[in-house]
């Protein structure tokens, strides 16, 4: 998909069809289609289909409206993937601000990693620049506040939060990827043990030491398995992930405390 100019006028659209529902003063009657049953149209196709089905096309079939009514609303499918996405995303979780700010931070994790396994469609949506629609800007608020509060500033709460959000995304697109790649022909998915298994005859321990000593200690159960928040399972290769950024984090402003202190 073509990446569009955010610099010109399409942006500006953009900013407008996104924040439509948070216009104040607006009045008059409403118009007969509007941009949220076109977005919520979009958004029943996806979650059926998923995003390779979605065009304008059939979101017009689907609300008994004209290809060119669509059009009219919104100016291009791009747009109208931002304006998905974003309504898609929901509002963020309430998040327990009394705990320390790795729990907040783990319950906001655990949240954005339950909505990407229910719409794995979101993942395949195209990110053009910086989050400026009303929900994914609250995702972004709310994972803010728990890192000011651990002593993050400025520019470091946005480039941790970014990072973040990216373990959880890119960690979520594996995931899905290859249970989708692993399903046998019935279509239920190869099991873990039946994939390790597989893979012990064929690795050469002189070849492959590293991996397999890492297979060896996971078919002994060393490993932790997956991490709980609030309920909620994690897998262990974005709890453990996490928790040691959260380790960075916590050191980092322990030290710019102790340099605070001894100045």
């Amino acid at each position: 998909m073509a990446t569009r100019d955010n610099k010109g006028p399409d942006l500006q659209r953009s900013l407008k069809l996104l924040w439509a529902g948070h216009s104040r003063g607006q009045r008059g009657p409403r118009p007969k289609l509007t941009v949220a049953q076109i977005a919520d149209a979009a958004i029943r196709i996806a979650d059926a289909d998923g995003l390779e089905a979605l065009s304008m096309q059939r979101i017009a079939a689907e609300l008994g409206y004209s290809t060119m009514s669509i059009y009219n609303h919104i100016p291009s499918k791009d747009v109208l993937l931002e304006v998905v996405a974003d309504i898609a995303a929901g509002h963020p979780p309430e998040l327990d601000s009394t705990k320390d700010f790795r729990h907040t931070v783990r319950q906001w994790v655990g949240a954005l990693w339950a909505g990407f396994q229910t719409r794995p469609w979101l993942l395949r949506v195209p990110l053009d620049h910086a989050p400026i629609g009303p929900n994914q800007l609250a995702w972004l608020d709310r994972l803010l506040q728990p890192l000011l509060t651990a002593g993050l500033v400025g520019a470091e709460a946005r480039a941790a939060a970014l990072h973040l959000t990216a373990v959880v995304r890119g960690t979520a697109q594996i995931s899905i990827d290859m249970t989708s790649a692993r399903q046998t022909a019935d279509g239920s998915p190869h099991s873990d043990t039946e994939l390790a298994h597989a893979l012990a005859e064929l690795i050469d321990p002189n070849d492959y030491p590293a991996l397999t000593a890492v297979h060896a200690a996971e078919t002994a159960g060393d490993d932790h398995g997956p991490e709980r928040i609030d309920g909620e399972a994690l897998p262990i290769e974005l709890s453990f992930g996490v928790d040691r950024f959260l380790d960075g984090v916590e050191s980092w402003t322990a030290a710019k405390r102790r340099r605070a202190n001894s100045g």
